[in-house]
């Protein structure tokens, strides 16, 4: 399958947005949006999917360690959710677990002060999920 994936690490003040190439084999980083009410926030993520050619967008879902449901895993599923209802393109869920401190880290490894890292964090987690899928989906 090909197509670019746009994946979203969706957070309560920010949500992250990552792209892969069309044919799936990398990640980049790309944008940070600020959290508003859904309304607001559909548009934005639909032409940030159309204008990408995203024919797929995965969303990082934030279980607990043990792989519980958190409060923010339910937040997480509602959004998701309405995305699924609102969009015409496939939108499914990820595990994220350990995706913001990945893009921490990746970020300290950068060089990137606390400051850069804090406006750019959000995003680099997207692209952490998104590297995760897409090396998963290789080994399938």
């Amino acid at each position: 399958m090909t197509g670019r994936i746009m994946a979203v690490d969706y957070g309560t003040k920010r949500i992250g947005i990552a792209f892969s190439d069309p044919l799936r084999i990398f990640a980049k980083a790309h944008s940070v949006l600020e959290n508003c009410p859904f309304e607001e926030l559909l548009p934005q993520i639909q032409e940030l999917a159309t204008s990408n050619k995203a024919s797929l967008i995965v969303v990082g879902m934030p279980y607990a360690i043990d792989g519980s449901h958190t409060p923010k895993t339910i937040e997480t599923e509602t959004f998701l959710n309405k995305l699924q209802e609102s969009l015409d393109i496939q939108v499914i869920s990820y595990d994220e677990r350990y995706s913001s401190a990945e893009a921490e880290t990746e970020l300290k490894r950068m060089g990137k002060s606390w400051q850069e890292a804090r406006k750019l964090v959000d995003a680099m987690a997207a692209a952490m999920i998104l590297k995760s899928y897409l090396e998963n989906m290789e080994n399938k």
